[in-house]
């Protein structure tokens, strides 16, 4: 079965199905109870409201907020859309090592850094854009400071400065449903307003920059259910390409309230930002996850690399060159040292920058569902973030970029390198938006998107999105399924996916605003499973974060390559390889 948009209109024959379910349903003692949508909103009487402007930046994190300073200061009329507020919409509130390569201070050169970020990542980086964060990050930590981002624990003040100064348009609380391509190019997006009655908005632009984040299955344990590859999802259904999937980003929370998200990070909330210098690792791997697979007890507390797996043999290899050794710089579990900008004191009972320690035992899955950052979102074409639709960027974690490749390498790395991203990524859009007019989206497009968009809102019966996640959490979330790998149980997996998209997702209801954005998200996390699970099955290997049972080994012979998935002509998801040092062939 081909799949399909999971709000598209049906066909006559998707229809009939649909029927017969919902027959089922009521057959079943359903629909007289539990499963009746009850909506306390009128779809039909939602206002519908429309914007135009030359580079339209979608989200409100570190990278959001440079592409739209820098597309403004390239002479671009800039919209920033956010599904929360700036500065707080999806970004992680423990981002506060930002990674600095400062000549001055630093022994080595950036040919040194980009090399030693190679080896750790066992080639899986992109070395243009492990370049391209040292050259840049300095001047963007520069201006950050300027705007008082080191002075304060939360981002919004800051991020509002120059935002404010130059008199940005932005909407917030607004989740944005579709991307539009017309005329073989970016037209602009579509989505509906969190608040009060509602508002379907739809939103004209010459290009658009995708800072949208990653995402993961709403896990428990970290801060990142308002981040569930909508960016990422709504860019493959237009035609994008994505990459990076098979990665895991391996962050643990404690086993004692696994879900209290301030008590297993600690002080991290409380900190302000600091810079760090070059201090390169091999973590976030799943060494942690294999040993409790073989052991199946918690892991003792410490930083990553430092769990104690002797006796446990086998298992993902980190590289002798990174392993973390007691009493060498940055091994303690904070950020070095040494290096980058003036390092602000630390507040009393931590130091500023990256996480430290956490004491007491670990459980896996805090992050599920996320890759390592940078290494997953769209395929780019070239080094300023144009994805393979016309028009259409992306920065931050939204770009599969690979600037650390399939592994963390450096702390620091991942906010500096959506500073970076973002702020090339919007000067690019303005140049861009300068050459083409405003493409025209006939009307009938416009009607087909609000019915898809509102459809959960106007289904008499069916499934709530919040069940649907919980099935999906149970499926992928398994140490067993996305961890540590092996074909047998992602086949399965697979099929339990499948069935969540073919069936399920096109019977998503929601009763208010906040359910509907749930159903949405809800569609999206669907697809994005089905990605990692069929690239985590295509990669017969192991290596870097991606570790499976059944090809324990690393192939250099045939694995010297990136994943690209893209939705092929039939609706199929179609998978292929991408050489380690060649951009995308797209003939």
């Amino acid at each position: 079965m081909n799949q399909r948009d999971p709000f598209h209109q049906p066909s006559r024959r998707t229809f009939l199905g649909l029927a017969g379910a919902a027959t089922g349903l009521a057959a079943a003692g359903m629909g007289a109870g539990w499963a009746t949508n009850r909506p306390g909103i009128d779809a039909a009487a939602i206002v519908g409201t429309a914007h135009e402007t030359d580079v339209l930046v979608i989200g409100g994190g570190m990278a959001g907020l440079f592409a739209a300073v820098k597309a403004h200061d390239a002479g671009a009329r800039v919209l920033m859309v956010s599904k929360g507020r700036l500065g707080a919409s999806g970004m992680t509130p423990f981002a506060k090592g930002f990674f600095v390569f400062d000549p001055e201070t630093e022994s080595g050169s950036i040919d040194d850094f980009v090399d030693s970020v190679s080896r750790s990542a066992l080639g899986t980086n992109n070395p243009v854009f492990t370049r391209q964060l040292a050259e840049h990050a300095l001047e963007r930590a520069r201006e950050l400071r300027d705007w008082g981002f080191f002075d304060q624990t939360l981002s919004h003040r800051p991020f509002l400065k120059p935002i404010a100064a130059r008199a940005i348009a932005r909407l917030e609380r607004v989740m944005i449903t579709h991307l539009i391509r017309e005329e073989g190019r970016i037209a602009g997006a579509a989505g509906f307003g969190l608040d009060g009655a509602g508002e379907v908005i739809t939103l004209r632009a010459r290009a658009v920059v995708l800072c949208t984040g990653a995402g993961g299955f709403k896990p428990n344990g970290f801060p990142v259910c308002d981040l569930t590859h909508d960016g990422t999802v709504m860019a493959y259904r237009i035609g994008a390409w994505v990459t990076g999937k098979e990665w895991n980003d391996g962050h643990v929370t404690r086993s004692t309230n696994p879900a209290a998200c301030f008590d297993a990070w600690g002080d991290m909330f409380e900190r302000v930002p600091g810079t760090n210098g070059v201090e390169i690792h091999h973590d976030l791997g799943v060494d942690m996850n294999y040993a409790a697979y073989r052991t199946g007890n918690p892991l003792a507390g410490g930083p990553p690399g430092s769990i104690d797996t002797a006796g446990v043999s086998g298992g993902p290899v980190t590289p002798e060159e990174f392993r973390r050794r007691p009493g060498r710089p940055g091994d303690e579990g904070g950020p070095p040292e040494r290096g980058g900008m003036d390092r602000r004191p630390p507040p009393p009972g931590g130091k500023g920058g990256g996480p430290g320690p956490m004491q007491g035992g670990q459980m896996g899955g805090a992050s599920a569902g996320m890759a390592i950052h940078k290494s997953e979102g769209l395929v780019p074409v070239d080094d300023r973030g144009a994805s393979t639709v016309p028009g259409l960027y992306a920065a931050g974690d939204a770009l599969g970029s690979h600037m650390a490749g399939g592994i963390y390498t450096q702390i620091g790395s991942s906010l500096a390198g959506s500073a970076v991203q973002g702020a090339i990524a919007g000067e690019a859009a303005a140049e861009y938006a300068r050459g083409v007019d405003l493409a025209e989206v006939p009307s009938g497009r416009l009607d087909a998107i609000r019915a898809e968009m509102l459809a959960p809102l106007t289904r008499k019966e069916g499934y709530g999105p919040a069940w649907v996640t919980q099935t999906l959490q149970g499926v992928m979330i398994p140490n067993f399924v996305l961890y540590i790998k092996k074909e047998s149980l992602m086949r399965a997996a697979l099929a339990y996916v499948q069935e969540l998209r073919d069936h399920h997702v096109p019977m998503l209801r929601a009763g208010d605003l906040h359910e509907l954005r749930l159903a949405h998200e809800t569609a999206n996390m669907i697809v994005s499973a089905e990605m990692k699970l069929r690239a985590s099955l295509m990669r017969t290997e192991s290596r870097c974060s991606h570790y499976r049972l059944d090809y324990p080994d690393q192939d250099d012979e045939n694995w010297r390559a990136w994943i690209t998935i893209h939705r092929g002509e039939d609706g199929q998801m179609t998978l292929a390889k991408q050489p380690f040092d060649a951009w995308p062939s797209l003939g």
